[in-house]
């Protein structure tokens, strides 16, 4: 589900209700552990955290313009979404995840490449998702994407 908002408040506000408890707890888990450097705002319809431009000038490669992506969350129709970029870009974080994560939660995993979806809201491991949100900084995620980007 797309979202035209302005600012996560914004978005946060656009979702069904029943839905907005969970997400205002999700944004203040990933900002209250969010390694210092990454900014927070709207990226592609989504609440969204990147590198600014101040600390990485080249952006996206997909889009310059565009500061570089690092995490997001989103409300859809049968889930909330969270996409982790560093999951994706490094096995080894994707597999401490996968490990990790029946010890925070009974249900099973539902991860994509760089999406891990939660269907039953009210059973989202916020814990897991602190520690996550930890074990990246800015310098370590500008690194791991330059790298990847060399081999493509």
């Amino acid at each position: 589900m797309q979202y035209k908002a302005s600012s996560p408040e914004d978005y946060i506000s656009q979702v069904p209700e029943e839905r907005q408890p969970i997400l205002k707890k999700l944004r203040a888990v990933i900002n209250q552990n969010l390694p210092e450097g990454f900014q927070e705002g709207i990226q592609y319809g989504m609440v969204g955290y990147f590198v600014p431009h101040a600390m990485y000038p080249n952006g996206y490669h997909c889009k310059p313009t565009e500061p570089l992506p690092f995490m997001s969350f989103a409300s859809q129709k049968n889930s909330i979404n969270l996409y982790h970029s560093g999951i994706y870009a490094n096995p080894d974080l994707k597999q401490w995840f996968v490990n990790e994560y029946p010890k925070h939660s009974n249900l099973k995993l539902d991860m994509g490449k760089s999406c891990i979806r939660f269907k039953k809201i009210e059973a989202i491991p916020f814990e897991l998702i602190a520690e996550l949100v930890k074990k990246m900084s800015i310098q370590d995620w500008i690194t791991l994407y330059e790298s990847n980007l060399k081999k493509s």
